[in-house]
């Protein structure tokens, strides 16, 4: 049964179409029988494993750990490159709170940037004004699969000596001239929500090129305990583990993440195609990005309602959410500073239906119905 919040809850899940619903119909089931037949159904097991291989192979990224949430992938990934207290951290205000709130968690302090206008990512420009003696690393995020300016982010790192964590939790699927998204930075991360192109319920994974802080990555996230001396812990560590009953589910999702992102696409395409000539204003990535197209995002005209389009839509029973809100204006992380461009996107943005499983006929009777509501 799909959870539906927001307008709209009234209706039963059966007569609305969500925003997302997973595609479970390979061999997950079978997988999560076979941890429970055979007793393996903590961290400790053959998918766990499986899975962390799985996802190296296809981003091309040498190592992975699989963890429990995207959210403590990312606060894994910064503990271990060392950020903490006294450094600063920028990142875009126009993101997932999860963005800001890993890095608060350090002890380290989240600086504020605004966002493009064409693909709603990081502003490069503003994150150079932004550089101070204190600032240790960026994060990089890609949302909605669309893909940051990582040749000119790497750039910068190379010349202040910064760090770069990439968010990729909406990126799995997602290039940048063949690159995949999590290649560039120091470590990637990614999330497995339920709302997820690959989803294993709950889960994450931390990725990264280096040996050494695939290591530390590995030995941090179960307690700190060596990976070869039984329950002898040397650092403080987390109990950041997926079990293996998630990341079984997760090797049934990776057998099938190309068919998938190839259906995913095709619902964006027909999207872009059928709300051509409504006014609304598409996410548009960078040239070399191909995008996983997690979630098909726009921008309503400024004249328009957003509250009073998304009642439209959920009384003609389609469901849809809000883009994310900017951190900057949310209580704990509040400031006086102006970021237009990003206030502007969160301002107007919602997100539409996006799941594999919706039809070529559900899609454009949807895009009926918004044109409708505008």
């Amino acid at each position: 049964m799909t959870e539906i919040t927001g307008p709209g809850a009234d209706r039963s899940s059966t007569d609305t179409i969500p925003v997302y619903r997973p595609d479970l119909s390979g061999n997950e089931r079978r997988y999560v029988l076979d941890c429970v037949d055979s007793g393996w159904i903590s961290a400790i097991g053959k998918y766990t494993d499986q899975f962390e291989d799985m996802v190296s192979a296809y981003t091309g990224i040498r190592h992975a750990a699989a963890v429990s949430n995207g959210t403590v992938a990312l606060h894994l990934a910064l503990h271990c490159l060392d950020i903490g207290p006294g450094d600063e951290v920028i990142v875009p205000t126009f993101t997932y709170i999860a963005s800001v709130n890993t890095i608060a968690q350090t002890g380290a302090t989240p600086i504020f940037v605004d966002s493009q206008a064409d693909d709603w990512l990081i502003d490069v420009a503003d994150l150079r004004r932004k550089i101070t003696p204190r600032t240790k690393a960026i994060m990089a995020v890609h949302l909605y699969g669309s893909m940051c300016d990582m040749p000119s982010l790497v750039a910068i790192a190379r010349e202040h000596d910064l760090r770069i964590v990439e968010d990729c939790a909406e990126a799995l699927g997602s290039k940048l001239h063949g690159t995949h998204a999590g290649a560039f930075g120091d470590a990637g991360t990614f999330s497995f929500f339920g709302n997820k192109t690959v989803t294993t319920g709950e889960g994450g994974m931390v990725v990264a090129n280096d040996e050494a802080l695939a290591s530390r990555i590995r030995k941090v996230k179960g307690q700190g305990q060596s990976l070869t001396r039984h329950y002898w812990h040397d650092e403080i560590g987390f109990n950041y583990r997926m079990t293996n009953i998630c990341a079984a589910i997760g090797v049934a999702q990776m057998e099938r993440i190309v068919p998938i992102l190839e259906r995913k696409r095709a619902i964006a395409e027909i999207y872009r195609t059928e709300l051509r000539d409504s006014g609304v204003e598409f996410q548009r990535p960078r040239d070399g990005v191909v995008s996983s197209e997690w979630l098909v995002s726009l921008l309503l005209p400024p004249e328009v309602s957003r509250d009073a389009a998304r009642q439209r839509l959920a009384d003609e029973g389609v469901d849809s959410r809000p883009v994310f809100y900017c951190a900057h204006h949310l209580p704990m992380y509040r400031t006086g500073d102006s970021h237009p461009v990003a206030e502007d996107i969160a301002s107007r943005g919602i997100s539409l239906p996006s799941y594999p499983a919706l039809t070529d006929e559900q899609v454009v009777s949807i895009c009926k119905r918004l044109t409708s509501a505008l």
